[in-house]
């Protein structure tokens, strides 16, 4: 068994009409560093 910080499976995301996400899965395992670039929404 790994050792996971973090563990998404699957994961599906629409605003409205529009997917941005779809059935998209990742692991985190302990000193891995990841980012998400692009607009945050925030106003």
């Amino acid at each position: 068994m790994e050792n996971h910080v973090l563990e998404c499976t699957n994961v599906c995301k629409n605003f409205g009409n529009k997917k941005v996400l779809k059935n998209i899965s990742l692991h985190i395992q302990p000193g891995d560093i990841l980012g998400f670039i692009g607009p945050n929404g925030a106003r």
